[in-house]
């Protein structure tokens, strides 16, 4: 289905932005890539771990558990939450999750029927899109708990990647950016990774695994 916002988002109590988090406030989230570019950003605030679907950590949220939460701004605005978002945050700061935004559809390979039907939805290069993230994902051998962030964008024909892998603590990273196109978006993908890896991403992915 075509993407919807990619971004990261702020919930914070009292309307707070990122900037405007006193030090040592408690910022909730299971990502670690958030994690680590939060504490890239903000050293002087606190991560905590948390666990539930979007109502419950809201729900802790209010409920004092955390002075704020980073979440997707999709999830929340989906769910009909979007006036909770106090900060929707760049992406020079906070690069998002390789499809975050992306709802897939799958079907059986001999299911001509639905097929039939998934292929008169309209393409806006959102499984183009994809496709880049997840291989540049799958070719550093990195799952959805290390710190790594992918975004491509389409512009006509042409697809850019822009990727980043972090230290858990924040302290470092690695960032690219390639230009292909949107008839073989795996080749980008598995290009940028390999410049990543050329410059030691897999320590780091290897670093998140503990």
């Amino acid at each position: 289905l075509p993407r919807g916002p990619v971004d990261d988002a702020l919930v914070a109590r009292d309307g707070l932005t990122l900037e405007q988090l006193p030090a040592g406030a408690r910022v909730a989230t299971s990502s670690q890539r958030r994690r680590a570019q939060l504490l890239s950003t903000r050293p002087d605030l606190v991560p905590i771990e948390i666990r539930g679907n979007v109502e419950s950590r809201l729900s802790k949220l209010d409920a004092g558990e955390a002075d704020a939460l980073l979440m997707a701004r999709a999830g929340l605005e989906r769910l009909g939450l979007g006036e909770r978002i106090t900060e929707v945050l760049d992406h020079e700061r906070f690069l998002p999750a390789v499809s975050q935004g992306i709802v897939g559809l799958t079907c059986r390979a001999d299911d001509s029927d639905t097929q039939a039907l998934l292929a008169a939805l309209p393409d806006d290069g959102t499984h183009a899109r994809a496709r880049a993230e997840r291989r540049f994902l799958n070719t550093l051998e990195a799952g959805c708990t290390a710190p790594v962030a992918a975004h491509a964008t389409v512009d006509g024909a042409t697809l850019t990647l822009e990727a980043r892998v972090l230290a858990v603590d924040g302290t470092r990273s690695l960032t690219g950016q390639r230009t292909g196109t949107l008839d073989d978006p795996e080749a980008l993908g598995s290009a940028l990774a390999e410049e990543l890896l050329a410059q030691g991403a897999a320590a780091l992915v290897a670093e998140a695994r503990g």
